[in-house]
């Protein structure tokens, strides 16, 4: 795909959304800031990442960044973005989803720090408790690699399931062990779960997508993995960043403005545990 085709199909998905900040499309093109500022443009989805760098603006400017931030609301669209130079670094994912874009699409971008971590949680649909799952229920999951073995996990505690005894982040559909309820498991993309809600017993959703969509995680969530489990290390967000950027000024500064006391206090008392900071 050419570039150019590539651009139009970043703005066509973006929609641009400006969450405070001034959107545009071009990794270091200058932007409204102050003209002795260098443009710093981050990829991210729009909650909790483009409202937690929003935090940040100030801070980055007073370090002599004008960031700008592009909203996207997908999973792919931001690395091939970053990774063609478009964007300047991303917030948006965990590094074994990073892994594993690089891997399917020969990229080579590398994470710069965690920053905080979102469980995933399993959400009423049709069906109002796990006690009250019934044969043949439909269960939504992200069809990601890296989700999708998550998810599974994460039914499996719930006692849903049974997963093979060696099964790990790596586990897929076919490392079910025993399905005592017959589930049907249906795999959508992430981003498009939360739609369809009303259409399947039980959903697996991103914390992000399950904020977007109006649910409490707190309070709405049937089950949702500990904030002190291997999965809050394995599966923490992260700035990710090309290959040789990791120390680069604007990087480091990007990291030490989101990983503040600011930050941390803001996450803490917006998402109410839905966003839980790693710093």
């Amino acid at each position: 795909m050419k570039k150019s085709l590539k651009k139009s199909l970043y703005a066509g998905v973006l929609g641009l959304t400006a969450v405070g900040l001034g959107a545009c499309a071009g990794g270091n093109d200058q932007g409204s800031g102050s003209d002795e500022n260098e443009t710093l443009t981050v990829g991210a989805s729009s909650t909790p990442h483009a409202e937690i760098l929003n935090q940040v603006e100030d801070d980055l400017a007073d370090e002599g960044y004008d960031l700008e931030v592009e909203v996207f609301d997908d999973y792919v669209l931001p690395n091939q973005a970053l990774a063609d130079g478009d964007l300047d670094a991303n917030f948006f994912q965990h590094e074994p989803y990073l892994d594993n874009f690089n891997e399917e699409n020969d990229t080579d971008l590398v994470p710069a720090a965690q920053i905080h971590y979102e469980p995933l949680g399993l959400y009423p649909g049709q069906t109002d408790s796990v006690d009250d799952v019934e044969n043949g229920a439909e269960i939504a999951i992200p069809n990601d690699a890296t989700n999708g073995a998550r998810a599974l996990l994460l039914l499996e505690e719930a006692g849903l399931i049974k997963l093979e005894d060696d099964s790990d982040i790596t586990a897929t559909i076919d490392d079910i062990e025993e399905n005592p309820k017959n589930l049907e498991l249906t795999e959508l993309d992430a981003s498009q779960i939360p739609r369809t809600v009303e259409d399947v017993d039980l959903a697996v959703i991103n914390a992000n997508y399950a904020l977007e969509a109006g649910f409490d995680v707190q309070d709405d969530a049937l089950a949702i993995e500990g904030e002190d489990s291997e999965a809050a290390q394995t599966y923490a967000n992260i700035v990710a960043v090309r290959n040789g950027d990791e120390d680069a000024p604007a990087t480091e500064a990007l990291v030490e403005a989101l990983q503040s006391d600011k930050v941390k206090d803001y996450m803490d008392e917006e998402y109410q545990g839905a966003v839980i900071p790693l710093f």
